[in-house]
């Protein structure tokens, strides 16, 4: 099977640049097949249309589309006989969730919340509040605040290894957090538990994501945030996006220095392209109508 061959190649290719591609690699493997049967030996355009229609949804579709799309990318350098589907064919466009933002008051009620968590005398109330303080000012994912060991924590701030895209970053750490998180440390050190990770349930183990999201949940009903207006529940992830935002809150004027500003944001937060901390503009209603007020007072004052 030709295409075969040729998708464990650009899967190998892409394993050892750092990509895990498990989902990829079944899509792949299945559409080589169906070409197969097809009888065909390059990529066909029509060929990926009709193997993408049989998914369900329209997202579906479109990935599966944009899955083989890149490998025929891939394939084509070598061979002009594959042909690259239309990458828009399906007309879907990926919608993100618009973010909550937490008011310095809701994030006072949670740590609170936390604080008072059971059992007591345990360390799981400083766990929690320890984690999600760590959340709200640093803009962590919860994988990687959760990946955290003892020894990630240095005197230059946090090491974040091996990231959502599978790089590793310093994450510098107010002098405040820098102490909260050496108080929490003291506390952990003390129960001699063999986990090397920082953050660890009463059964001295990593904290597994589910219990905290479970944990979450229930301070939000605790504090009657469990439901946003517009019903949607707000989530750990917000967090991360409400550090974004007040971050760009106090963005300096300037356009080279918003640029710079803009940039080390990105860098800080592990993002794969800065494209992706300037969505909080877009994605932020305050943020927008700070930039169309500060653009009405350019044009009023003559563009200067």
């Amino acid at each position: 099977m030709m295409l075969m061959k040729k998708v464990e190649e650009y899967l190998a290719m892409r394993r050892a640049s750092g990509f895990e591609l498990e989902v990829p690699e079944y899509l792949l493997r299945s559409f080589a097949r169906f070409a197969s049967e097809c009888g065909e030996k390059y990529v066909s355009a029509r060929t990926v249309i009709d193997w993408a229609s049989q998914a369900p949804s329209l997202s579906q579709r479109d990935h599966r589309l944009k899955t083989v799309l890149r490998f025929a990318r891939y394939a084509r350098v070598e061979d002009q006989l594959h042909e690259i589907p239309p990458r828009d064919f399906f007309g879907y466009t990926k919608k993100r969730r618009v973010p909550y933002i937490y008011s310095d008051s809701e994030i006072h009620q949670i740590l609170r919340a936390a604080s008072q968590l059971g059992p007591p005398g345990s360390l799981r109330p400083y766990t929690y509040y320890t984690l999600f303080a760590l959340l709200i000012t640093t803009g962590l994912r919860i994988s990687e605040a959760l990946s955290l060991r003892l020894d990630d924590i240095t005197s230059d701030g946090l090491v974040i290894r091996e990231t959502k895209f599978k790089k590793s970053r310093l994450v510098p750490l107010h002098e405040t957090a820098q102490a909260g998180l050496n108080r929490y440390q003291e506390r952990r050190i003390k129960l001699a538990a063999s986990d090397p990770h920082l953050f660890v349930s009463i059964r001295h183990r990593v904290l597994d994501r589910s219990a905290v999201q479970w944990t979450f949940r229930n301070i939000l009903r605790t504090i009657k945030l469990d439901h946003a207006p517009g019903g949607k529940r707000p989530r750990i992830h917000d967090m991360r996006h409400t550090f974004a935002t007040k971050v760009l809150e106090k963005s300096p004027e300037g356009r080279e220095d918003i640029g710079r500003h803009m940039l080390a944001l990105s860098t800080y937060m592990g993002h794969s392209s800065v494209a992706d901390t300037y969505w909080y503009l877009e994605a932020t209603p305050h943020l927008m109508q700070d930039i169309a007020s500060a653009c009405e007072a350019f044009f009023r004052n003559g563009g200067r």
